[in-house]
């Protein structure tokens, strides 16, 4: 079951990440697999260092932002869109209108093993609980 503490503040939803699976995208395995962007704090993968309301705590996720979305959110999302078929800012927007709860039942569903119920990389399209592609 993924957790709300896995959600990073931009949307990405860290359980479904190569990297939290320990792996890196070329498939080597990694010496320190990743917690998710919010135990990890202010070494956040990719929006944290830059933007004060992240790094202050001001705000929790990036729609309670009054620049929502910026630049740099844009930039990302635009980039999870064309390789991941993702869009981190619709996750944003899931979350802000159905709440985190929906989110992460929709999460689950979607990304959900059709061979052993675990949960397929949103990065590689694989599961790494039964090696599935």
């Amino acid at each position: 079951m993924i957790s709300e503490e896995l959600v990073a503040p931009c949307g990405m939803n860290c359980g479904l990440c190569v990297s939290y699976f320990g792996y890196t995208v070329k498939g080597k395995k990694s010496k320190n697999p990743c917690s998710g962007c919010r135990s990890r704090d202010k070494q956040c993968a990719f929006l944290k260092t830059g933007c004060e309301k992240l790094a202050k705590k001001k705000v929790e996720y990036c729609f309670e932002c009054d620049n929502f979305p910026c630049k740099d959110l844009q930039d990302i999302d635009a980039k999870y869109r064309k390789k991941y078929e993702m869009s981190i800012i619709e996750n944003l927007k899931n979350i802000e209108a159905r709440g985190i709860e929906n989110f992460l039942e929709m999460q689950e569903k979607k990304y959900k093993c059709p061979e052993c119920d675990g949960t397929i990389c949103v990065h590689t399209g694989k599961c790494y609980n039964c090696q599935s592609p």
